[in-house]
């Protein structure tokens, strides 16, 4: 669900009706830049942009030269842009200039202080100005996106498994999602379906980083096995990325092995894999929905020891990852789904 500061955005984006002062922050850069883009295209009038448009670094700021900014009046239009980037790097007589404009700000200046990924809230500032955070997607807030910006960006629908075996080939990275759905409305002349995305991405479902980890989590080390190469070789999937998602899904699992143990029910898991997903924010390498169904119906497969097991062989691959020379990455990948894969169903799924 959008936040609060979000749908206000919106809501003054669509009424052309802007406060004073907007605080963008949080660790998604993507919505962060294109609202950024989105305020200044609706509040600026594109034949006056270059006399009222400034954008600055907060670093770069001296105290004189941001009062002067500040003050200046619009030119032949109704109002002003200034976009501060990196407000946190504010120096301390800067920051003094600024906290003294928000007590008054002008009517005809809308300003904009954007924060980088990683810098905490100024909630002095916060409280000064309408904030918006852009926190990273995760859960059915992601396969919308996909599914608005190619609808309404670049004017192509996108089917729901296109937009799943997308994002299963791509990850959560909106920038590289963007990038790719462009790539597919250049392709396709119509809906972008599954076929599209399997020619222009390289993914096929049925060979998908979530096809492996689906295999992983029915001890399928057969299947999981004769996938890997393949995944491999899709964009944005290392083999640090894949160790990174079954990670993920061992983590969740154990989870759920240990819900089940308290005597949660079956058909209460489903649930508690979401509840999970929701607190946590967790990319599990494939929308929420999918994960979550592929760990409900293997849960049984797996006990508390051997998920015990599971995590030290993980933590093993990783650190090979990163210091061994001798074996290669699809190798090291081998050896731990067949480490994952090697215990037998457990007794209550025997």
């Amino acid at each position: 669900m959008a936040s609060a500061g979000e749908r206000a955005l919106h809501a003054a984006l669509k009424s052309r009706t802007f406060d004073p002062v907007y605080i963008l922050f949080g660790d998604d850069e993507f919505r962060k830049d294109a609202a950024v883009r989105d305020l200044v295209d609706a509040a600026v009038d594109p034949t006056t942009r270059d006399f009222n448009l400034e954008l600055r670094r907060g670093g770069e700021l001296a105290p004189e030269t941001l009062d002067a900014l500040l003050s200046t009046p619009p030119m032949l239009a109704e109002r002003r842009v200034m976009v501060v980037r990196e407000v946190d790097k504010l120096k301390k007589d800067a920051r003094a200039v600024l906290d003294r404009y928000l007590t008054r700000p002008a009517s005809d200046l809308l300003l904009l202080l954007v924060a980088p990924a990683g810098a905490k809230l100024d909630k002095s500032l916060a409280s000064r100005g309408t904030a918006v955070e852009f926190e990273p997607l995760a859960g059915d807030r992601l396969p919308r996106w996909v599914s608005y910006h190619a609808q309404h960006v670049l004017d192509r629908p996108i089917t729901p498994e296109a937009t799943a075996l997308l994002i299963e080939a791509v990850g959560a990275d909106l920038s590289q999602l963007a990038l790719e759905l462009e790539k597919l409305a250049s392709y396709a002349t119509d809906t972008i379906d599954e076929r599209a995305v399997s020619e222009v991405v390289g993914v096929r479902r049925g060979e998908s980083l979530g096809d492996l980890l689906d295999a992983v989590a029915a001890k399928d080390a057969a299947t999981a096995l004769a996938l890997l190469p393949g995944v491999l070789q899709q964009p944005k999937t290392t083999a640090v990325s894949i160790v990174m998602n079954l990670t993920t899904q061992t983590l969740a699992m154990a989870y759920g092995v240990a819900a089940r143990d308290r005597g949660t029910p079956p058909r209460a898991l489903f649930n508690e894999y979401m509840a999970l997903l929701k607190e946590t924010g967790a990319f599990p390498g494939r929308p929420w929905g999918e994960a979550v169904n592929a760990w409900t119906k293997h849960t049984d497969r797996w006990s508390a020891a051997e998920f015990d097991a599971a995590l030290e062989a993980l933590l093993d691959t990783d650190a090979a990852l990163k210091e061994t020379r001798l074996s290669s990455p699809e190798q090291l990948l081998a050896t731990l789904v067949l480490r994952l894969c090697s215990a037998g169903p457990s007794r209550r799924a025997a």
